[in-house]
């Protein structure tokens, strides 16, 4: 192998050499190599085909910038071979050709190219009619590319959240320069690159003529960085699209994190852009870039002599770094007069490398079947785009080439920006950018070293500023001015032909020009009719010098004519992403299957899937009804799993909790149950359930379905600050629960239970047992959500199926029977107790619920607790009351608004007809001037129209609690 000795190759391991297969043909490279690497390092430098003319393509950019590389995997198709790592006995092919990949018989069309103008198949496949039906097949199996696997096995694909304060895009000198100043200053950074190792451009690119600081600035950076405590490293990661308030869908290997951000700065770079001339896409015309990616990344000696085409001096940078890799420098040809620092230019010289200024590559000279480059036909520059006629023939085996650079600029065009162009100065300028997105570094047009960490730390503190809600207007912008990088008029034409301006659909100078001569003057519609930008590298090479073309074949300037928008996604997204594991997981109950025996409607809730009622849909009410009036005459179970189930141990126990909920817990016997309202710093009630303390050491606390996640959470968060002698373990999915409930539950719970004495002074109401249930070991709360007696059994998940078996064959003489929650909602609405986040909002304080029984104000400290007082010595200005109407009327629906006069005081937060009571009840928020017992208040229902409602007292159910507490 064709490889170069150390310290080349930061990629690559040379102790594991990695075995392959290439077009039928065994290569070796190693461990960290991509497939293009190698089989550059093999001096196999053809792998696919060109679209349209079955020309033969090789690596251009090295970085998955191009087409050119696209290879099939026995699994996969259309894999980009420069990024993507070889494997022990992979077996890859070329794509797109028909023979062999090196003599393809389909090579010939090239020279049939003028009765292939741009559009022609537009105009030349639809008549007579019915024609196409002939062609299709013809023309899909000549432009197929890659052969998809019809057996393969879908893989695990899944999402994930990210939060942060500054989102960065881009690793190289700027990226990592802003994640070092905005981490100290101490915001929170996530750092996102799509290579595999930090540094960006500092990983191959020179610096300097010596060569020393690259590799100096990066050691520095990059250690710094990864022992940054405040800053999180992505790599091989990808941001795809930028979305309103920076959401950021960042694709890792088979995640997809979805990324918040307050603050975002792009440090994406720049993509290096090809010279247009005849035969630029021979294999050996790369670009510079690629060229030093082969070197320093690869340890490839891409040649044994170059040529090196530039615009810009970065050109002599790399013709340094070819000569001291051995690489025989037969020229630099700079399309220049002088180059900007003319110290490149002696250190270049000195080398013994001939300099021609002024002048450009005008033609690219192959072998026979255009198997690789053979050499350069260089001639002087005479007028823009214009070259005379004396040529000097120079040998080589590659020719790198940058007219200039790119701005990676689609994710701020989907964020809004404006990509601009300086036709004097052939700069961008991207501007429009919405609050919290900043840019740094080349994709700012900022290239000289020093000038970019300047930028980088300003920008950075600008955007920490803006976290802080500072004024950043004092922090002074660094002020330097910048050379140009962009050679202004890039594009030679040949008599000839195959000046190629877009190669993924081999389009040249002609057919742009043509597009606009077609009346196509709009670069959006010159895109449309040409196909340009529309292939795999989604126009990373062809926007510019397509927008000069349109510019000057309409007689606009560039900033006129403007680049074709970009879109989401910024680089090729597999379906599995989209479809991987999503964030809501669809959960069902050890008892699911009962339930769907048993003839119930199921519903979502939260996560998972409960029963909403039993029977046929079309009789819900009457289903609902009967469910209602059995529990209450007498017995009925549902299936309460869901219920979120926390246990929490250790000697802090009874003050963790007291800590963090409002009522009092220190002093709560063992075998008690008290309900438990928790509130955030605010005030504002979050969640509610029971707390059980089974031991002096050991609570077991329930929460809201929906809400034990976010509850788990807050106890981890606070006990992370509190250090509390506390272990907290989420148990939510290791226990199923059923809650038996009617006058004839004691008496089905006798049945099954031996070891617990259920008799009233024994196991009062809210107590709490533990026993078994035929040697299952359970916890009974003894609770009353639904206004009955009632028995809240918990036990191991894997007894599902066995407890309710258990338990329904132990109610049969009781008739006993199923109800859903629908039916517990309307039962626990007739004893007025709420619902968190149905009968709650976001600013609901424990006073206007009726809840300031459970906040114990004598604690020295709860969450909440100061927020709460504040709350309280305050006037009230709505309060959720209970209300009822009479049957006949129209039923308010949950939402619907209460007025008082014109004015919108309040609105249903439940409603519902109770067979119990006969009656419509509900809970409703209305002003506090009409909260009094006995009041009216106007509800707009349907339709605009009215129903009053009368405030009553709860519970509208059994108001002294005789009927639970037996």
């Amino acid at each position: 192998m064709n490889r170069l000795p150390l310290p080349y190759g930061l990629l690559i391991n040379r102790q594991q050499p990695v075995e392959f297969e290439f077009d039928h043909s065994r290569f070796q490279g190693f461990s960290g190599d991509s497939i293009a690497s190698a089989l550059v390092a093999n001096q196999r430098w053809i792998m696919s085909r060109s679209f349209k003319y079955h020309r033969p393509r090789a690596p251009l950019t090295m970085a998955g910038q191009d087409a050119n590389t696209l290879v099939q995997l026995p699994e996969e198709a259309n894999v980009l071979a420069d990024t993507t790592a070889i494997k022990p006995n992979m077996q890859v092919t070329g794509q797109n050709f028909s023979g062999s990949l090196l003599k393809d018989s389909d090579a010939f069309l090239g020279k049939f190219s003028k009765f292939m103008p741009v559009g022609f198949y537009y105009r030349s496949f639809y008549k007579p009619k019915g024609v196409w039906k002939i062609w299709e097949p013809i023309i899909r199996k000549k432009a197929g590319l890659g052969i998809l696997d019809l057996n393969f096995q879908p893989e695990y694909y899944d999402k994930a959240y990210l939060f942060t304060d500054v989102a960065i895009i881009g690793a190289g000198p700027a990226g990592l320069q802003a994640a070092l100043t905005a981490a100290e200053l101490g915001a929170k950074v996530l750092l996102v690159e799509q290579e595999k190792i930090l540094g960006g451009s500092l990983n191959y690119a020179r610096l300097d003529a010596a060569g020393r600081q690259a590799a100096e600035l990066k050691q520095r950076l990059v250690s710094a960085v990864e022992q940054h405590a405040q800053i999180t490293v992505l790599t091989e990661a990808t941001c795809n699209a930028w979305f309103t308030d920076h959401y950021l869908p960042i694709i890792q290997g088979k995640r997809m994190y979805k990324v918040r951000a307050a603050q975002c700065i792009v440090a994406s770079g720049s993509f290096d852009q090809p010279v247009i001339f005849r035969n630029n896409d021979l294999p050996g015309v790369i670009l510079s870039s690629a060229a030093q990616r082969l070197m320093k990344l690869y340890a490839v000696k891409p040649a044994q002599t170059a040529v090196v085409l530039t615009g810009h001096d970065d050109g002599y940078l790399t013709a340094l770094d070819l000569a001291e890799a051995g690489v025989t420098v037969k020229a630099v040809v700079d399309m220049r007069p002088i180059a900007s620092d003319t110290t490149l230019l002696s250190a270049v010289k000195a080398k013994g490398i001939a300099c021609h200024l002024s002048s450009t590559v005008y033609e690219a000279l192959h072998n026979s079947g255009m198997q690789h480059l053979t050499g350069v036909d260089i001639r002087r520059i005479v007028a823009e785009g214009q070259v005379d006629a004396n040529a000097q023939k120079i040998d080589c085996d590659i020719l790198c080439m940058s007219a200039g650079y790119m701005p990676v600029y689609q994710l701020l065009c989907q964020a809004g920006g404006k990509l601009s162009y300086n036709d004097q100065q052939a700069a961008f300028n991207i501007s429009g950018l919405p609050k919290g997105l900043s840019i740094t570094g080349s994709v700012n047009g900022i290239h000289q070293i020093e000038h970019v960490l300047q930028d980088a730390s300003h920008i950075a503190k600008v955007a920490v500023a803006a976290l802080r809600g500072e004024d950043a207007s004092q922090i002074a912008a660094p002020n330097f001015k910048e050379s140009s990088m962009n050679f202004p008029w890039p594009i030679f034409e040949h008599p000839k032909g195959k000046e190629f301006v877009d190669f993924d659909e081999d389009l040249q100078i002609r057919d742009i020009v043509n597009a606009t001569k077609s009346g196509y003057r709009d670069v959006q519609l010159v895109k449309r009719f040409s196909t340009v930008g529309m292939g795999p590298s989604q126009g990373r090479h062809s926007a510019l010098p397509t927008a000069r073309l349109v510019a000057k074949s309409t007689q606009r300037s560039i900033s006129e004519t403007g680049v074709t928008t970009a879109r989401p996604p910024f680089t090729a997204e597999k379906l599995a992403h989209i479809a991987g594991r999503g964030f809501d997981p669809f959960r069902q109950t050890p008892m699911h299957a009962r339930h769907l025996a048993a003839g119930a409607k199921m519903i979502p809730a939260g996560n998972w899937q409960r029963p909403a009622f039993y029977g046929n849909p079309e009789q819900r009410l009457q289903h609902i009804a009967r469910e209602v009036l059995n529990v209450h005459q007498n017995v009925g179970i549902i299936d309460v799993s869901t219920l979120g189930g926390l246990d929490v141990r250790g000697p802090d126990s009874a003050e963790f909790l007291n800590r963090l909920y409002t009522f009092g817990f220190a002093k709560l016997p063992v075998g008690k149950t008290r309900y438990a309202v928790m509130a955030n710093e605010h005030g504002v009630v979050i969640d509610d359930g029971v707390a059980a303390r089974l031991s002096d050491n050991h609570f077991y606390v329930t929460a809201t379905t929906s809400g034990v996640d976010r509850i788990y959470q807050q106890m981890l968060k606070w006990n992370a600050q509190w250090r509390l002698s506390v272990d907290i373990a989420n148990v939510t999915t290791a226990l199923a629960a059923l809650n038996i409930a009617g006058p004839n539950s004691r008496q089905v719970m006798q049945k099954v239970c031996q070891d617990v004495d259920l008799s009233n002074a024994a196991f009062p109401y809210l107590g709490v047992r533990t026993g078994t249930i035929h040697g299952i070991p359970v916890r009974i709360l003894r609770v009353g959500f639904v206004g009955e007696l009632g028995y809240e059994i918990h036990f191991p998940a894997r007894y599902g199926e066995y407890m309710w078996d258990t338990l329904m064959q132990a109610g049969q003489a009781f008739n006993m029977q199923p109800f859903g929650v629908e039916s517990q909602r309307l039962l626990r609405l007739e004893k007025g107790h709420i619902i968190i986040s149905q009968d709650t909002d976001g600013m609901t304080h424990p006073q206007e619920v009726d809840l300031g029984w459970a906040v114990a104000r004598k604690k020295p400290w709860f969450v909440g607790k100061r927020s709460i007082a504040i709350l309280e010595a305050q006037p009230l200005k709505r309060k959720l009351v209970a209300f009822e109407l009479d049957k006949h009327q129209t039923q308010p629906l949950e939402g619907h608004i209460v007025l008082n006069g014109g004015k919108i005081t309040g609105n249903i937060t439940s409603c519902e007809y109770s067979p119990t009571l006969d009656k419509i009840i509900g809970l409703a928020y209305v002003g506090i001037e009409q909260s009094e017992i006995g009041q009216n208040f106007p509800i707009r229902v349907e339709h605009g129209a009215m129903v009053h409602a009368k405030v009553v007292k709860t519970p509208f159910y059994d108001p002294d609690n005789q009927r639970q507490e037996v």
